[in-house]
């Protein structure tokens, strides 16, 4: 039996594609794909086949269990999981055709004792004090087959003097330690400069929508749109309010669409007041609170619209972010899996 979804994310896979090769382009090397928490959101499994008949060759999961669920890969295709390997991660990460990135000492050891020889990555912490091996530390790489060395920005998407910072350090620990490759952008610092390129990028936020700082504003297309149905078309008369606490009084009659999407659904209460959507070009509002599982839109513009129709909410993730005081990263993974991912 066919179920019918009320919500539904439309996933553009041109612009997926343009976004990546527009990176690729602006980075002078190859662009990975980070593709971890499921994609950021958008469906780990389906990008990476996109992303991999586009050309992409490296791509980038947070964990085993990831990893797992990614399944067989794209010919020619690598995996990489960032989190490197636990004490509970040997048995996976041995059975697995990706490579871990050694983090700590520990995880250096874990591996020359599990897989000497076998290839691995390896990140060096190089100001962000998050994962990866300390400068000092990294004598304890001998003797490791290392394919590509990390180190990851902390200010990419800010004028920082940081980041100089940073791309010195880097730089420095490419001339001592050997590896295959050298990696340290993400989608903010390919936009700093070839500078930061190395042999490699491993963009992320940009691939699917994300514009990371101005350079990249023009140049990355939208990826993902949250579109709802229509519930109930109801008047609001005038004096009455809409929503829990009644925070909202018509000032007039006022024709109103409650769609089928709410908090539960990642589109969040920070909206209320700021959200809106859209259909034929025509704006709709959001008036009220966003409930659990139900917006209201002030539909006055739509005189034909119904039960059943569907709308899609306003949601460039630039301007949802200004708009909602969320950052364009927690708008897309947010979003839950009661969204029907649809591409296009």
């Amino acid at each position: 039996m066919a179920v019918h979804h009320a919500l539904r994310l439309r996933l553009d896979s041109r612009a997926l594609t343009h976004n990546w090769l527009w990176l690729q382009r602006t980075a002078g090397v190859p662009a990975g794909a980070a593709v971890k928490a499921d994609g950021y959101g958008l469906g780990a499994v389906e990008v990476t086949r996109l992303l991999g008949d586009a050309g992409c060759r490296d791509f980038f999961v947070s964990t085993w269990a990831e990893a797992d669920a990614l399944g067989p890969l794209p010919n020619g295709c690598e995996l990489v999981v960032l989190h490197g390997i636990g004490p509970q991660d040997l048995e996976a990460a041995l059975a697995s055709h990706a490579r871990p990135v050694l983090n700590s000492r520990e995880q250096v050891t874990r591996w020359k004792e599990a897989a000497p020889g076998r290839a691995c990555d390896v990140m060096v912490d190089t100001g962000m004090n998050r994962l990866g091996l300390r400068t000092e530390e990294l004598d304890q790489l001998d003797g490791l087959e290392i394919h590509t060395l990390h180190s990851h920005l902390a200010c990419a998407d800010e004028d920082s003097a940081m980041n100089a910072v940073q791309l010195g350090r880097f730089a420095a620990v490419a001339t001592t330690v050997p590896a295959r490759r050298y990696a340290l952008a993400n989608s903010a610092g390919i936009c700093l400069g070839r500078d930061y390129s190395f042999g490699l990028v491993r963009p992320g936020l940009a691939l699917y929508g994300g514009v990371p700082r101005e350079e990249a504003e023009g140049h990355i297309a939208q990826v993902a749109y949250p579109e709802a149905e229509v519930v109930q078309r109801r008047t609001i008369k005038a004096g009455e309010t809409c929503g829990y606490g009644a925070t909202w009084t018509a000032a007039a009659d006022t024709e109103a669409a409650i769609i089928n999407i709410g908090y539960a659904d990642g589109y969040l209460r920070c909206f209320a007041g700021k959200g809106s959507a859209s259909i034929d070009g025509k704006l709709l509002p959001l008036i009220g609170r966003v409930s659990m599982d139900l917006v209201a839109l002030d539909a006055s513009a739509l005189p034909d619209l119904a039960e059943g129709d569907w709308v899609t909410l306003d949601y460039d993730l630039p301007a949802a972010a200004d708009a909602s005081g969320l950052s364009q990263y927690e708008l897309l993974t947010g979003l839950s899996e009661r969204l029907e991912r649809r591409w296009t």
